[in-house]
């Protein structure tokens, strides 16, 4: 059953989502903002994949040992990746209802529908809701990417049927690698979700050169690019968490970039 939704609003969007009676969708902690008097609230450490929290049916104390252990899993991996430690399940009872959900950042919000054949990745805390069909994970991009390319390491990895929500900061724009040449290379904040077989790497600005020291001390990109490389939809924003935070500091008399760029900065504190 396909979730009904709507995504409304401008500068910070958030989705309407209508159920049928008995539908379920579920949220990260902290993304809810209203419901109609019909729909359940319930807290769960547990997602979808993990038996949606309910008691393991079957098995006995074995049923749900197994269960008890994979809760915990899931529970560590999201401690790890630093995302919220529970997921918020809301249910229509009685006839169809309505919840709404939002973001933390100003941005827009994308509805992705996953068919069971592909998984979809994104960055972390992109997660807003979804259906109790698609299963949400947290995939690691390797050590030697993860350690260069900061913001890849995490990523947040979704599979199963069913409609999934994600909300960046600033707009969208959605391209595809295989429409320019194959590979592109974007800011690391910059990504927001691509498909599964889209593979994600960082490389290093330039050489270890005159020119690729300037590029990485004044440019303000850092160190590392991220790359897209294959044919697949890919999401990027136009606007950083660390742009935006660099701004708010700036404006607030602290925190100052100074000439160059990222890779250095006054902050102290």
């Amino acid at each position: 059953m396909t979730l009904q939704q709507e995504i409304v609003g401008n500068a910070m969007q958030m989705a309407v989502v209508n159920l049928y009676p008995g539908q379920t969708v579920y949220c990260e902690a902290g993304k809810f903002l209203f419901k109609t008097t019909n729909v359940t609230m319930e807290t769960r450490l547990s997602g979808p994949s993990g038996n949606g929290g309910q008691q393991a049916q079957g098995g006995g104390m074995g049923g749900l040992l197994r269960q008890a252990m994979g809760t915990a899993m899931q529970v560590g991996q999201r401690v790890l990746a630093g995302e919220s430690l529970a997921f918020q399940y809301f249910t229509a009872q009685g006839g169809q209802g309505t919840v709404g959900f939002a973001g933390v950042l100003p941005g827009e919000m994308r509805a992705l529908e996953l068919d069971g054949t592909n998984a979809w990745f994104a960055e972390k805390d992109a997660f807003v809701a979804a259906e109790s069909t698609v299963d949400f994970g947290i995939a690691f991009a390797g050590g030697r990417t993860g350690m260069s390319g900061g913001e890849g390491f995490v990523l947040e990895k979704f599979t199963g049927h069913g409609t999934v929500i994600i909300a960046g900061a600033g707009n969208f724009i959605d391209l595809n690698p295989a429409d320019f040449g194959g590979r592109i290379e974007v800011d690391t904040g910059c990504v927001v979700a691509f498909e599964e077989g889209v593979q994600y790497g960082v490389q290093r600005v330039g050489g270890l050169n005159r020119q690729g020291i300037m590029n990485a001390v004044f440019g303000g990109e850092g160190l590392s690019l991220a790359t897209l490389e294959g044919d697949g939809r890919v999401i990027l924003q136009s606007l950083t968490i660390e742009s935006l935070a660099n701004a708010l500091r700036k404006a607030q008399g602290g925190d100052k970039q100074g000439p160059t760029g990222g890779l250095f900065s006054t902050h102290t504190g």
